[in-house]
């Protein structure tokens, strides 16, 4: 009785030795007169089955009602971004956490397979290979690549911590933080099929995407039920994005034509067509996550801007770990310390190395003739003025460092 008011399971054996126990009590008790009925064989047959229905009825509910663990749902996270927004660095925010599995753009293999589509065209295929990954079902992948694949083949595949460590490669331990350096020259000949293997090992899924412009498209994962899916919606002062698209033209031609199509990359209005068409996505995609008119879009969605997360790293760090529902520990409020301090110029593409992350934020005021900040400014004023960045009115007001270009917004976003 004890053994069934604790919740303990009982089997078989359990349910043997109580009878054995409760026949052995009613031998020693059963009045004399009864003594030679019980020597009957017979007789006592049916008595060990009667107990043992007893006990059977008894001890078997204690069974099916004993607590079950069940593991938990894994937290699904989109880092919704564009291209040189700060969006390689935030990944890596959350691919350095042990908790996380982390990928970086997957749906790149998408535009490349696909390239000769507009990017309205390839969202479906764009969405339905983030879902997939989410489930951790990379047999996606056998669409896009070559049967022969290997790890190594997936874009940007060094830039996962997740890929660099058990069980996907065995030597570093998922505690340490790992570098994409070292991971590329030391993990990258081990078998596709490891991708797979290592999401299931995790409890929370992170995408890094730059191919998604509405975020309407994404409803039928935010309604999905195999999905817990949490949209983190990065952006970044325009005219930093400009500054640094120059800089890397050659890197984002393909996808700047899959964006705008091909003639409308071409001539002077080239990169501003584009910068266009990001910043009207950001605007829609910020109405639409901050309205939250959806039901289910409440306490899904976060605004956040790169400039935040330079000027107070260890705070807005900590907010997208809460709302990613993720214990930030202290390894790694160091290793963000450390990679936002340091004096690097983070003028390579992909790069994610440490950095003067609040100067190189600034970089573009310095670096811009005014003339095209105004061009920007034109095209992105919408939102612009929806997501906190004051227009410059002058050279003068561009080049004066002490006018703070960023309004203040509500933390809770």
């Amino acid at each position: 009785v004890a053994t069934a008011d604790s919740g303990a399971t009982c089997g078989v054996p359990c349910i043997v030795t109580y009878s054995y126990l409760y026949l052995s009590f009613c031998r020693i008790r059963i009045h004399r007169s009864l003594a030679t009925m019980v020597k009957s064989r017979r007789v006592q047959v049916l008595l060990i089955l009667v107990v043992m229905s007893f006990l059977l009825i008894y001890f078997l509910p204690c069974s099916n009602n004993a607590p079950k663990e069940e593991k938990p749902s894994p937290v699904h996270i989109l880092i919704l971004s564009s291209w040189r927004s700060g969006s390689s660095f935030t990944g890596q925010i959350f691919s350095q956490h042990p908790s996380v599995f982390y990928l970086m753009e997957p749906a790149w293999h998408v535009w490349v397979k696909m390239y000769q589509n507009s990017a309205k065209v390839l969202r479906m295929a764009v969405r339905d290979l983030v879902r997939s990954v989410f489930l951790c079902d990379m047999s996606v992948f056998d669409a896009y690549m070559s049967s022969q694949k290997k790890k190594s083949d997936l874009f940007q595949w060094e830039s996962s911590r997740a890929l660099c460590s058990p069980p996907a490669c065995d030597l570093f331990s998922r505690s340490d933080i790992i570098t994409a350096d070292n991971c590329r020259i030391i993990c990258g000949e081990y078998p596709f099929s490891k991708v797979e293997e290592a999401c299931k090992t995790y409890s929370h899924v992170v995408i890094k995407e730059v191919r998604f412009f509405d975020l309407k498209v994404l409803y039928p994962l935010l309604t999905d039920p195999s999905l817990n899916l949490k949209i983190i919606h990065l952006v970044r002062d325009p005219r930093a994005v400009f500054r640094s698209r120059e800089n890397t033209v050659a890197n984002l031609k393909r996808d700047s034509d899959i964006v705008v199509g091909s003639q409308g990359t071409k001539g002077e209005m080239g990169p501003y067509n584009t910068m266009e068409v990001i910043c009207k996505s950001h605007a829609e995609i910020y109405n639409a996550g901050s309205q939250a008119t959806p039901s289910f879009l409440k306490d899904r969605y976060l605004l956040v801007r790169y400039e935040d997360i330079v000027r107070d790293p260890l705070a807005k760090v900590a907010q997208m770990y809460r709302f990613a529902e993720l214990h930030f520990t202290p390894e790694l409020q160091k290793w963000v310390h450390n990679i936002t301090h340091g004096k690097g110029q983070g003028a390579k593409a992909f790069d994610i190395g440490s950095r003067d992350a609040l100067r190189v934020s600034q970089a573009w005021r310095k670096a811009l003739p005014f003339q095209k900040i105004e061009k920007v400014q034109n095209l992105c004023k919408d939102a612009m003025d929806l997501l906190g960045y004051r227009l410059v009115q002058s050279e003068k007001e561009q080049k004066n460092m002490s006018l703070d270009l960023l309004f203040a917004r509500n933390s809770s976003e």
